[in-house]
């Protein structure tokens, strides 16, 4: 079994960030993944776990970005509608920004970047729906821009997929994307209590 990442090859640490010294990017906690065509499996043990990431990082003092995905009217991202709106149990907070986005990675297309870079920290601390796609592309997208990712697994979730035409559950789409993040873009910590 191989043991050595991508992470290591190119001399990166495997240190999970510390929250007081991260900026916490909350990627797509959407109505459209708890009910419907879009519902994940093991939705509600994640937004659990992100309510938990959510609140140790408001009391370490963390600068706090949420990310919504709008496909438009009619979709089931329509963020003009309660589908596609921010659930409340991970809700913005007065003064917390919410980023807008069109594209599976966060920082494509918005100003996500230069909020990251005023809130002044390398590491970036990523959660959210869905695991392989959102989550994973703006984790990559942080890394490739010079952040230091830390993804937190509980507060993902996905769902099953196939894959020429294997049935893939949604815990191996989920473990797979952490896999890949892990093996270079970024540190993978299983929950909120693993961060500094």
């Amino acid at each position: 079994m191989p043991t050595t990442t991508l992470r290591t090859l190119n001399g990166l640490d495997d240190e999970p960030a510390s929250l007081g010294d991260s900026t916490l990017i909350l990627v797509d906690y959407q109505n459209t993944y708890v009910r419907g065509v879009m519902e994940l499996t093991g939705w509600q043990e994640a937004l659990d776990a992100a309510a938990d990431l959510l609140g140790r990082a408001r009391a370490a003092g963390a600068t706090v970005i949420h990310v919504i995905n709008d496909g438009g009217e009619g979709t089931p991202y329509d963020i003009r509608t309660e589908i596609g709106r921010i659930h409340p149990s991970v809700a913005p907070a007065e003064g917390e920004r919410v980023v807008v986005k069109q594209a599976p990675d966060a920082f494509v297309g918005t100003d996500l970047g230069g909020l990251v870079e005023a809130a002044g920290h390398r590491d970036v601390v990523v959660a959210g729906f869905m695991t392989h796609m959102c989550v994973a592309f703006t984790t990559a997208g942080a890394f490739l821009r010079g952040n230091r990712p830390t993804v937190v697994a509980a507060a993902c979730a996905t769902r099953p997929l196939q894959s020429a035409g294997s049935e893939l559950t949604a815990a191996q789409v989920h473990r797979g994307a952490l896999a890949t993040i892990g093996d270079l873009y970024g540190v993978v910590v299983e929950s909120p209590a693993d961060l500094g």
